[in-house]
């Protein structure tokens, strides 16, 4: 920061500590992105946005930035509160259109339906069956009990380890790395997996349960 830099990424909070401590100065900024636009203006965090970018935004000035909001969802409420950082003619680009609910057309999806106490014994198969030997599996779970149970369960003949938020993020970092580099072939996660992974080749992905 002290050296100067052309593109910052970063959380509201920790933003706006720089500011605050006069580390970070955005008068000058021409693009503003907002990522993930519904949660963080859902989340409490309407407010911590408003104040970092309060110096770069002058009432109706035609030099305010540029100001990007992305999101998969964009309820209308969403809208009504980014007009506050948009220009009147805003532009609106769909990608999703009303296909809401698309998948990938290469995948296949199986719907498996078995008995908890069974759960560990049937997974250590489907895996087997269409993971193989040396193919790589995640494995959603709801909690960090549960991924800890299944990860340690004898029934599951393959090598796994589990990932949740009671982990480290340093130890997050080094399960990563093994399973990236095949070190063992199943992840069992809860959602903290859910976003920001990219892990190449991954031949299956089973959720334990429908997703809440």
């Amino acid at each position: 920061l002290k050296s100067g830099i052309d593109i910052l990424v970063g959380t509201p909070g920790r933003i706006k500590d720089h500011v605050q401590n006069s580390k970070l100065e955005l008068a000058s900024v021409k693009h503003v992105v907002l990522d993930e636009v519904d949660h963080m203006l859902d989340m409490g965090f309407a407010e911590q946005v408003e104040e970092i970018l309060g110096s770069s935004y002058k009432k109706g000035s035609e030099n305010n930035p540029q100001t990007l909001l992305f999101s998969a969802t964009c309820p209308r409420w969403v809208y009504d509160v980014a007009k506050k950082y948009m220009r009147a003619e805003y532009e609106q680009i769909d990608l999703v259109g009303k296909k809401t609910q698309r998948t990938a057309t290469t995948v296949e999806h199986l719907a498996i339906q078995c008995r908890s106490s069974q759960r560990a014994g049937v997974l250590g198969d489907i895996i087997q069956v269409y993971s193989g030997t040396h193919g790589r599996t995640i494995v959603f779970c709801e909690t960090k009990k549960e991924a800890n149970e299944l990860a340690m369960n004898a029934s599951l003949k393959q090598d796994a380890q589990s990932l949740h938020g009671d982990i480290p993020q340093k130890q997050r970092e080094i399960t990563l790395k093994g399973f990236r580099n095949g070190v063992f072939e199943v992840l069992i996660a809860t959602n903290v997996a859910a976003r920001g992974l990219d892990i190449p080749e991954v031949d299956l992905v089973i959720q334990c349960s429908p997703p809440k």
